[in-house]
């Protein structure tokens, strides 16, 4: 899955779709799409990702209280 980082619009590739649907993790192990060269997967903040349409990372995905009610 292909997502962009909010602060540079760089290209992400999530290489377990598991770690990004799950809302308590926080990062995500991805590819940055950078060049011709596959580059090394690093850990990436789920917080500072986007879809490449610009649209937030479902609630469900990056907070795990999400279905409790805020008082």
């Amino acid at each position: 899955m292909l997502l962009q980082k909010k602060e540079n619009g760089t290209l992400v590739e999530v290489i377990d779709i598991q770690e990004i649907i799950s809302p308590s993790q926080t990062e995500v192990m991805g590819r940055v799409q950078a060049g011709e060269e596959e580059q090394d997967p690093e850990l990436v903040p789920k917080q500072s990702l986007v879809f490449p349409s610009g649209e937030d990372l479902p609630r469900c995905w990056i907070d795990a209280e999400y279905q409790k009610k805020s008082s």
